[in-house]
């Protein structure tokens, strides 16, 4: 193997997927790292530290590095990137050893932003870091044909971010990223499950929630699911059930924000390629647009058609890494 690999990286809020041109989807891991507090020492990544969240001793701590798609903590950033690239080698059976990679990175992300990823995926052990911006990846890997002189355009809702992009010739035409995604839907959940109950729950029964009974629509089906976590006035556990439509009025300002975005984007649109839009719809990506009745609700306040991309969790990823071999062409069109 004289070549060097190629990968693409997925570097999420919620999770960290590699994605290789030969096997495919290699790692699809939380981005989550355990630390001892005093030593600053790595414990655990992974699927093994998300594991800890909420349920460590004092002097260990599971901390997320990444935070609206960009890197809040960069030393943990680069040992989690680290960790998880000798596992993807672990389980390609080959040493990535100086691997040209391929990052996506928010669209509204600064240019400091992009310089610390590029820097923390170099410290891991990459030869060459290209960046390619999350909408664009999320395209290529929702099989769109973004080098077409036809509009696509596509939503991409993330653990931290919401890019939405109308992308037409390998370039994009407009963009919007918004600071909104799947965490913030857990975080107002715990918060109203505070108010109305007075019941502290943790980020991963919110996020069980959001999957289980969560509902973009006003009006659907109520579902009613028991949750259990420590009740604010004596301190000790308890159980309470609760609905569906609590939920969709607990996320709903998360939802309208989303949506707001979308419409933003639309009205940038050049007349000449709106024609597009209302024959080839809205992709949605990203686990968000797994959220119930996501497709039907933004279609009806849209007025377009919208889409599931064949694989949304996987879509960046998988674009990534296909870009490798675009990625020039599509420079030329930026």
């Amino acid at each position: 193997m004289f070549s060097a690999a190629q990968v693409g990286i997925d570097l999420g809020t919620a999770n960290l997927l590699v994605y290789t041109k030969e096997k495919g989807m290699v790692l699809n891991e939380p981005s989550v790292v355990a630390l001892d507090v005093q030593t600053r020492q790595v414990l655990a990544v992974g699927e093994e530290a998300k594991q800890m969240v909420g349920k460590t001793p004092g002097n260990i701590v599971a901390v997320r590095p990444l935070k609206d798609g960009v890197i809040a903590d960069y030393d943990v950033t680069t040992e989690l990137i680290k960790h998880l690239m000798q596992k993807a080698a672990k389980k390609l059976g080959t040493s990535l050893r100086k691997p040209n990679v391929v990052v996506c990175t928010p669209s509204g992300a600064t240019s400091v932003e992009r310089r610390a990823i590029q820097d923390a995926v170099r410290q891991s052990g990459a030869k060459d870091v290209q960046l390619i911006e999350e909408p664009v990846a999320a395209a290529i890997g929702a099989d769109l044909p973004v080098e077409e002189p036809v509009a696509n355009v596509i939503v991409d809702i993330g653990g931290g971010t919401t890019e939405v992009a109308i992308i037409s010739f390998g370039g994009i035409v407009s963009s919007h990223s918004l600071r909104v995604g799947g965490d913030r839907l857990d975080e107002d959940i715990i918060q109203y499950v505070r108010k109305q109950y007075h019941l502290m729950i943790g980020a991963r029964t919110a996020e069980n929630i959001k999957m289980e009974i969560g509902h973009a629509l006003v009006e659907h089906p109520e579902k009613k699911m028991e949750i259990r976590g420590r009740d604010l006035v004596s301190g000790l556990p308890q159980t309470i059930e609760i609905s569906s439509l609590e939920i969709q009025g607990a996320i709903r300002e998360a939802l309208l924000a989303i949506l707001e975005t979308i419409r933003t984007t639309l009205e940038d649109c050049p007349p000449e390629l709106s024609g597009d839009i209302v024959d080839r719809g809205v992709i949605l990506t990203g686990g968000g647009a797994l959220l119930s009745g996501m497709e039907d609700w933004l279609s009806t306040e849209i007025i377009v058609p919208v889409h599931l991309a064949p694989n949304p969790l996987e879509s960046v990823a998988v674009g990534t890494g296909r870009s490798l071999s675009m990625l020039k062409r599509l420079q030329k069109a930026q």
